[in-house]
């Protein structure tokens, strides 16, 4: 998926981090300082970088500086109004304030992900492709016709690929926050999806907490 740095002095969060996002296919480079961090942004690309304000040599405000073309999400135990604007001044995509839990750091990373990568128009797995803009499903070869609730269901699950989602985000981005039915209607709809396109193996039921596509 996406090759992220990661800038973070406290090298049992840097590790804890690395292990989480490693773990949903992600490829990470860890950095301890802002100038190892630099020199890694220089050698290297990336798709996104996590950057402690607080470093030992440096703030991550001068990383930024220095770094100005990879999405950035500020991790910081500071939580100051002024030093989040001085964040998104810089151009900061996200602001997260220490302790956060790990499922929310990588929510934040997909979405950030979502709003800098240039939309999938074709996604494959197994023997399933489906066509985004031309809201086509394809298993081995034939067409499946889905229901354009099920088309949108599918299209938050795999573009969160990898996350958990709650039945309640499910319901809120697929039906829209004004809907009033049960989420029994998510379990439904994740049900047709398996029988449909053959996804067992990927739609996972994460007890009491939701479902998870994974690749």
């Amino acid at each position: 998926m996406a090759k992220i740095l990661i800038v973070e002095d406290e090298k049992a969060i840097n590790d804890l981090l690395k292990l989480n996002l490693e773990m949903v296919g992600h490829q990470c480079v860890s950095a301890l300082t802002g100038r190892d961090a630099i020199r890694a942004a220089e050698e290297q690309g990336f798709d996104l970088m996590l950057l402690d304000v607080m470093l030992p040599d440096m703030e991550g405000f001068g990383v930024m500086e220095k770094v100005r073309d990879v999405p950035t999400i500020f991790l910081t135990a500071r939580g100051a109004t002024t030093d989040k604007v001085r964040g998104f001044g810089l151009g900061a995509d996200d602001y997260i304030v220490k302790p956060f839990e790990v499922a929310e750091l990588l929510a934040r990373v997909q979405a950030v992900l979502r709003r800098t990568h240039r939309e999938e128009t074709e996604y494959s797995i197994d023997d399933l492709v489906i066509r985004w803009n031309a809201h086509e499903v394809f298993l081995r070869g034939e067409r499946v016709d889905l229901t354009p609730q099920e088309f949108t269901l599918l299209h938050i699950l795999i573009e969160n690929r990898n996350v958990c989602l709650s039945r309640q985000k499910l319901l809120s981005e697929a039906w829209g926050t004004d809907f009033l039915g049960e989420s029994r209607t998510v379990d439904v709809h994740i049900q047709k999806l398996r029988r449909k396109l053959d996804l067992d193996d990927h739609i996972k039921t994460i007890y009491k907490n939701g479902y998870r596509f994974e690749e």
